[in-house]
């Protein structure tokens, strides 16, 4: 591996004894608090926008609200919130009316439930499933045998429609739910307004992809072997 890159997931030392935690800290040689001095003062630039600043501010605080007993100190802090939970209320932090929810059809169940429950805390919510549109999939040049339904029509997830759409719309803030990796990233390519992820996909483990990372030394070993490349 190249050292000289920003490397903080490969950082050998203890959380708290980290530069990034502390100004006598610790850090490597490839330490980004250490050697992007510049990169960490043009995000402190953004920061003196009224309106960055405060959704920052206001982040900072849901974070801090997800714990209880920070009183008796760190160590025996708890977490109390689920993250359905914290988007509704950064959501009522922000001011925010307008809640744009994007969501898979493969998640629709899912999606009615999330949108009852923003709806029920007071929020307008316009909704957009990932196959709006009707758009079909040869007109990104798919063959037949590259579809999920490889004997007829299918629709193309159209997450570029999704964010058109909410734009139209004018909403304040959108919730993803599990959209397929490559198309949520156009979604928040396109999106105006900023976005937050409820939860995201992996057909294989039921949504919760730290599963296989959980398992890394067990049942799913064998993702430490490379992937050949197709």
């Amino acid at each position: 591996m190249d050292k000289t890159l920003p490397a903080c997931a490969r950082c050998p030392f203890d959380m708290q004894d980290r530069l990034c935690q502390k100004q006598e800290g610790k850090a490597p040689p490839f330490c980004p608090t250490a050697h992007r001095e510049a990169v960490i003062e043009k995000a402190r630039k953004e920061l003196e926008k009224p309106e960055i600043r405060e959704f920052s501010r206001q982040a900072s605080i849901q974070e801090a609200e997800c714990y209880a007993d920070r009183e008796q100190g760190y160590e025996a802090v708890r977490p109390q919130k689920p993250r359905i939970v914290e988007i509704v209320e950064f959501a009522h932090r922000m001011g925010y009316q307008r809640i744009g929810l994007v969501f898979c059809m493969g998640l629709r169940t899912e999606g009615k439930a999330v949108e009852g429950l923003l709806a029920a805390n007071g929020f307008t919510v316009i909704s957009g499933t990932c196959k709006m549109g009707r758009v079909s999939k040869a007109e990104l040049g798919l063959r037949q045998d590259q579809q999920v339904r490889t004997c007829r029509f299918e629709a193309m997830c159209n997450p570029i429609a999704q964010a058109m759409l909410f734009n139209e719309e004018q909403t304040e803030f959108n919730v993803m739910l599990g959209l397929c990796v490559g198309h949520d990233s156009l979604f928040l390519k396109y999106a105006e307004a900023p976005t937050t992820i409820f939860a995201v996909k992996d057909r294989l483990l039921g949504h919760n992809p730290l599963a296989a990372i959980y398992t890394l030394d067990t049942f799913y070993r064998w993702l430490k072997i490379p992937r050949s490349q197709e």
